[in-house]
């Protein structure tokens, strides 16, 4: 779909840009936490009032502060504060250990570090292990504060800042660390203007989010999809947002939904899985959603027909990645084809290419590439993978898809999964929504055993609550996957597990899967 879309100035700062578009929502509600809410207004004052912070604590244009907050309205208010005077924030994973934390404070070189105070244990004892490391700032304490450390409302008590740093569209925005399941995490760096393409393109044009939208994303704020659907999109039309600062847990999610009643959810398919599965599934009837997305992994059929079913939503399955920002590849309302990933988002376009680079036909398995405005700048400090990944316009995505005859996408797996059994290639993710499909199961994950040379799949399976593994289900799982696919692609073995490991983002992470074996 050809679509015109206008760039932004040369000269822009995105939290300028989201004030001047929500000047007259003044008193309308922008964020509902777990125990407060702020209206745009108010967003806008604190937001202000941290970014005149800042430099009064020595903190100058384009260097970096480190983001370890739980999903509450003190988030927003650091991130657009932050981009407001010019700081560039880094927003990082809330699940990580001391050490991991030490890292990206070193590898940032962070002049400040803002955690929410269930967190703050986690985060001193990096601080512990960073020679001559940098301040300490508790949002929402839990207890009292640390003499040298300060509290994130004594920092918004400062005079608001009058005027917006003067930054490019193309200056540093923010960072977003990668998950690092292949190494170290990578510093992956945005602009300013990156955050207005995602919102112009996948925001506007495939999800179509309005003002009287209300939103809740499960997946947080810290990595790129949960920005996007939590803070980008709806500040860019002044819609509601709903933030929960717990884990995702089916109850958890059920009780946002019925509360609040948001009209956009935005989920990944083991939450969709296992809320489908869950006793605090609601009722059609208590619940008011008109659409819902999914991301991190590739969304089975039958859990998008079961959901949609149910509540009567589709749900838009889609990819993205850190380094794009966000979702770059959807469905649409109203042509959604579970068991796809849908068609380029307008202002983007993928090609599917073999291992010389040369473009495969339709039908046949290539590695994903895309090319669009919202593209990372670089990992910071790290010449090797960037010039690895950004190859001119585009970026290698390193998953592997094919492209059916209709112009939809179909997912095959990570370049690093694919498994090669009997001299042809089977994609895990094929396997695991095959034993998706099966009443009895509720997770798979999917990895190849190697013996003698050769190659087998293995599966590990997850049943859903209730059912216990026996000799003669896996037996029947085996027979169901073969009835489906070619015969070299069913399982071998099958071993039966309480839970899949997982990135924070919901992603199967098959190499702890292959450690098992």
């Amino acid at each position: 779909m050809e679509v015109h879309l206008t760039p932004p100035p040369a000269n822009f700062n995105f939290a300028a840009h989201i004030e001047a578009l929500n000047r007259e929502r003044a008193g309308k509600t922008a964020y509902i936490d777990d125990t407060r809410s702020l209206t745009y207004a108010e967003l806008a004052e604190r937001s202000h009032r941290f970014a005149a912070a800042l430099p009064s604590r020595g903190i100058r244009r384009e260097e970096r502060i480190l983001l370890v907050m739980l999903d509450s309205v003190d988030l927003p208010v650091a991130f657009l504060g932050a981009l407001y005077a010019g700081v560039v924030p880094v927003v990082v994973n809330t699940l990580l250990t001391a050490d991991d934390y030490a890292y990206m404070i070193t590898h940032s070189h962070a002049q400040l570090v803002i955690a929410s105070g269930a967190l703050s244990g986690t985060v001193t004892a990096a601080l512990d292990n960073v020679p001559d490391g940098p301040p300490l700032v508790i949002s929402q304490p839990l207890g009292d504060v640390p003499a040298d450390a300060a509290t994130f409302d004594t920092l918004t008590d400062a005079a608001p800042s009058t005027m917006p740093a003067d930054t490019a569209a193309d200056d540093i925005a923010f960072w977003l660390y990668s998950s690092g399941s292949t190494g170290k995490p990578k510093g992956t760096v945005h602009t300013h203007a990156n955050l207005y393409w995602t919102a112009q393109t996948y925001g506007k044009h495939v999800l179509g989010i309005r003002e009287d939208d209300v939103v809740f994303s499960a997946a947080k704020l810290f990595f790129a999809y949960g920005l996007g659907n939590g803070l980008t999109f709806p500040l860019s039309v002044g819609a509601t947002v709903v933030l929960m600062a717990e884990r995702p847990t089916a109850e958890a999610v059920a009780q946002r939904l019925t509360r609040h009643r948001p009209t956009i959810f935005y989920g990944v398919p083991t939450l969709y899985a296992t809320l489908l599965a869950s006793p605090h599934l609601p009722a059609r009837a208590d619940v008011a959603l008109r659409l819902c997305t999914s991301a991190g992994e590739a969304l089975p059929r039958e859990i998008g027909e079961r959901f949609t079913a149910h509540f009567g939503a589709e749900i838009l399955d889609g990819i993205g990645s850190t380094e794009m920002l966000h979702i770059f590849l959807s469905n649409r309302a109203g042509a959604v084809a579970y068991g796809t990933t849908g068609e380029p988002v307008p202002g983007y376009e993928v090609e599917l290419r073999d291992e010389s680079g040369h473009p495969v036909p339709d039908g046949e398995i290539g590695d994903l590439y895309i090319r669009g405005p919202s593209a990372a700048l670089m990992y910071w400090c790290n010449r090797d993978k960037s010039r690895a990944t950004f190859l001119g316009d585009w970026l290698k995505s390193g998953d592997k898809y094919q492209r059916l005859s209709n112009g939809y996408y179909v997912y095959a797996g990570r370049s690093d999964d694919m498994l090669k059994v009997s001299g042809q290639y089977v994609s895990p993710i094929e396997v695991e929504m095959v034993l998706m499909q099966h009443d009895a199961v509720l997770e798979a994950g999917v990895v190849g055993k190697t013996e003698d040379g050769l190659t087998k799949t293995q599966a590990f399976v997850v049943l859903k609550p209730g059912l216990t593994g026996t000799e003669t289900l896996s037996a029947e799982l085996k027979a169901f996957v073969k009835a489906r696919l070619a015969p070299h692609k069913y399982p071998r073995e099958l071993v039966f597990v309480d839970d899949l490991p997982k990135t924070a983002t919901g992603k199967v992470q098959r190499f702890k899967l292959r450690g098992l074996l």
